[in-house]
């Protein structure tokens, strides 16, 4: 794995860590409202936040063609841009849903987008983050699925649709895949929750303080061993929950 990326957070600065917004589901009025909110969110951080890692699934669809990207998000995408030209850094953690990442992020925010885990020294802690689908024991139907997705081959199928039915398909199995597995999304699993027992495996041989996923959309801070900690997200479908890191502690709090 890569070594870590030192972060020193400034005087009175901190990091930021949300996922799982899935803006445009499940129509656009609704989607619109939690746009509004989670601009809401950034207005608020904006003027001590120094870096903001957004743990995957920031769209429930994204598909960068060559020219083109998805319609809509203005307005959380000015805001982005609003904050980048202030100074604050982005890592983006791209999701099941929005894995279709191509440069669009890099170029017009400056921004450090990753599929793989990152790890990261920010003053005294160290990191492991990622969003977390295909991590952990079991579910191998749903790996063989990103196998297919990420392979270039079909990305590169997938772009010569016609747009319009390329969303349309993308459209329809994204919500099929939220109907079919929003009950399982709810439910806690105890010992049996594989991205907690994927930090567990990756911390018997390399130890971090906080390991940061998304996906499960569970608010969820759970202990690895004795000395670190387990974070999932949440999302911001229900529990509008976020991370704040002030360079000494982590705090896990709710967006009101």
């Amino acid at each position: 794995m890569q070594h870590p990326i030192n972060i020193q957070l400034k005087e009175g600065k901190k990091a930021y860590f949300a996922s799982d917004f899935h803006l445009g589901t499940p129509d656009a009025s609704t989607s619109f409202e939690r746009e509004k909110k989670l601009i809401r969110w950034l207005d608020q951080i904006k003027a001590d936040a120094q870096v903001i890692f957004f743990v995957g699934d920031v769209y429930d669809f994204w598909f960068e063609y060559k020219y083109l990207i998805p319609k809509g998000f203005i307005r959380f995408q000015g805001k982005l841009a609003e904050l980048a030209d202030a100074g604050i850094k982005f890592y983006f953690f791209p999701g099941n849903h929005d894995l279709w990442m191509f440069g669009y992020y890099e170029a017009e925010l400056g921004a450090t987008v990753s599929r793989a885990p990152l790890r990261f020294d920010i003053n005294s802690k160290s990191f492991f983050i990622v969003h977390g689908d295909g991590r952990g024991p079991g579910d191998y139907m749903h790996k063989l699925i990103l196998k297919v997705f990420e392979s270039s081959f079909f990305q590169w199928l997938f772009s010569v649709f016609p747009a319009n039915f390329s969303y349309w398909i993308a459209n329809t199995w994204s919500r099929g895949s939220r109907a079919a597995n929003s009950k399982k999304d709810e439910q806690f699993l105890g010992d049996d929750e594989w991205l907690w027992q994927y930090a567990k495996q990756i911390e018997q041989t390399q130890h971090h303080d906080f390991y940061i996923f998304g996906h499960r959309h569970l608010a969820l801070d759970l202990k690895v061993g004795e000395n670190s900690r387990y974070i999932n997200l949440g999302d911001w479908l229900g529990f509008y929950s976020y991370g704040i890191f002030d360079g000494t502690n982590f705090e896990f709090t709710e967006f009101k």
